[in-house]
């Protein structure tokens, strides 16, 4: 299937903001989506490296406030 991947991008960006917490000083997030959406938020400096055990992936700074632009521009009245 052909699709356009940057809005695809933008809009699992926006739902990691949905379900972002801070830990440890870190903005974290659930790592519920693709890992070939995770690998391209990773490689576009969105994300830190999301290989691993853990279950959620840290934003970077960013990252951080993308997610927040993006969640309100797409999911806000």
């Amino acid at each position: 299937m052909k699709y356009n991947e940057q809005k695809v991008d933008d809009a699992a960006l926006a739902l990691l903001y949905l379900t972002s917490f801070t830990d440890h000083g870190y903005t974290r997030a659930w790592r519920n989506i693709a890992w070939e959406i995770t690998d391209r938020l990773f490689e576009s400096g969105l994300i830190h490296d999301p290989k691993g055990k853990a279950k959620s992936v840290v934003l970077t700074d960013e990252g951080k406030k993308k997610c927040e632009e993006l969640f309100n521009d797409l999911f806000m009245d």
